[in-house]
């Protein structure tokens, strides 16, 4: 089962589980040039410039974390790509995966942009860029 906590429940958990891992599933830009959770390790779900899945995503993932029942929390934009990210890890047998609903910019406002009603960097947590 996919468990999905808004980011600042979030970061409450990796504050409570110091052996669970963050991974950001966005392309390699938005991680470097938008921002990223200081702790998030970057493995693409999706990259630019076809936005095809990534193939070897399962692969990545199985050589940072090898402890299927490692708790691994997603991120992405929005949450939707690492929602598709945790489908296809707990088809392989991770067991404690979670979504990070409104990922790291969050929904479209009225205005059709990001970042203003929720989201990681909306909710003051810790980011950087590089």
């Amino acid at each position: 089962m996919i468990e999905n906590l808004n980011p600042q429940q979030t970061w409450d958990f990796l504050q409570q589980n110091p052996k669970s891992v963050l991974i950001d599933v966005r392309t390699k830009m938005e991680y470097l040039f938008v921002g990223h959770p200081p702790q998030a390790l970057h493995i693409p779900w999706k990259e630019t410039p076809d936005w095809q899945v990534n193939p070897h995503f399962v692969a990545q993932v199985r050589q940072v974390v090898l402890d299927p029942n490692t708790p691994i929390l997603l991120l992405c934009r929005s949450g939707q790509r690492s929602l598709d990210a945790a489908v296809a890890l707990e088809n392989v047998g991770y067991s404690h995966l979670i979504n990070i609903v409104d990922g790291f910019e969050g929904a479209l406002d009225e205005n059709k942009q990001r970042g203003h009603l929720n989201g990681w960097r909306f909710s003051g947590l810790p980011w950087q860029q590089s």
